[in-house]
């Protein structure tokens, strides 16, 4: 399954590209990306070119940092309507909200929750690709993008409790910290920003409930229908509940509010089901974190929800037939999972 993402995601690149060297147009081109999109930044373009681009300038550059660099010059206007929806709520909490809400409609394969925990906020972020490959750079520009928003209410100087990366460290810090402050933890079982509760509470002066509407309007008219099905909320879902060990499909019911013989009928008339989507997100999360050798086959049975490490072996094996630490010493073999025959029910 294609996933899409706004070609506003692309903001900064040409410059950020010429600064370390490289040449955007011919990169662009490489990756089979139009020259146009640079110009028109609400056209949809695929996510896993753009995924690749990023990986290759950073990797070409040897800037570690390359997504990162991008949003770090980002501006709210930059990310078009959703930029004025946030811009105009009345606390930077709903701004945050709102954001998370329809995060989707720039990237339909960013998945962004607003998680409590005492005293802290977590904003938490994962990317579903769709594709095997390092997510590094794109993850980087959309915490970076989030942490820019965030700013735009606070001020300049605000820094966050801290901020974290699933990924190895980079070589060169520098970036981070300069961005972020010192507090960059990665390798971390988590991408996000953790920030003190009362930090979101903080009142907006400026809020136009007016053109709040107005935005709210141009977000629900740009939303294509298959935003609305019931295949990509379970998605959602299923990212943010995976690593609890408690992503069933009547968890999942519950938060949606409706009947499991619901979302088995409905997933069916989409052509899927529950298990082939868990299983379609596990594939890849099992497949990025195998290739960070600083995380335990335990570690990573935890991550993908699975009770004992015994039984996520047993189902590496049936999803990709070879065991996850054949895969770890080969990592070509495990490129691509065995086919098998769509599973209809699953609970």
């Amino acid at each position: 399954m294609t996933r899409f993402i706004r070609s506003g995601s692309l903001t900064n690149f040409p410059e950020i590209a010429r600064k370390v060297g490289l040449d955007p147009d011919r990169m662009l081109r490489e990756f089979g990306l139009p020259p146009g999109c640079l110009a028109e930044p609400d056209l949809m373009i695929p996510v896993d070119p753009v995924r690749q681009l990023l990986e290759a300038a950073a990797e070409r550059s040897g800037a570690e940092a390359f997504g990162l660099l991008m949003a770090e010059a980002r501006k709210l206007s930059s990310l078009g309507p959703l930029g004025m929806f946030v811009r105009e709520q009345p606390t930077l909490r709903e701004a945050v909200e709102a954001f998370a809400h329809y995060a989707r409609l720039l990237n339909e394969a960013l998945f962004l929750t607003l998680e409590d925990s005492g005293e802290v906020t977590v904003l938490r972020e994962e990317l579903i690709v769709g594709h095997a490959g390092s997510v590094r750079q794109s993850t980087e520009l959309a915490i970076g993008v989030a942490f820019e928003m965030l700013r735009s209410f606070l001020g300049p100087e605000w820094k966050p409790r801290r901020v974290c990366f699933a990924h190895d460290a980079p070589r060169d810090r520098t970036v981070h910290t300069r961005v972020f402050g010192r507090d960059v933890q990665f390798g971390q079982d988590f991408n996000g920003i953790v920030c003190a509760r009362r930090d979101l509470m903080v009142a907006n002066p400026h809020a136009d409930p007016t053109m709040a509407r107005y935005a709210r309007k141009l977000l629900e008219d740009s939303q294509p229908v298959a935003a609305e099905d019931l295949a990509a909320k379970v998605r959602q879902l299923v990212v943010m509940q995976l690593r609890s060990g408690r992503c069933t499909v009547e968890r999942v019911a519950q938060l949606l509010r409706i009947d499991r013989r619901t979302i088995h009928r409905r997933l069916s008339q989409e052509d899927q089901s529950f298990t082939q989507i868990v299983d379609e997100v596990r594939r890849e999360l099992a497949t990025r974190y195998l290739a960070d050798r600083g995380r335990t086959l335990a570690d990573i049975a935890a991550l993908l929800g699975f009770a004992a490490q015994s039984g996520f072996s047993r189902w590496y094996k049936q999803q990709f037939g070879t065991t996850a630490a054949a895969a770890r010493a080969h990592p070509v073999r495990a490129a691509e999972p065995t086919r098998k025959r769509r599973t209809v029910r699953a609970d």
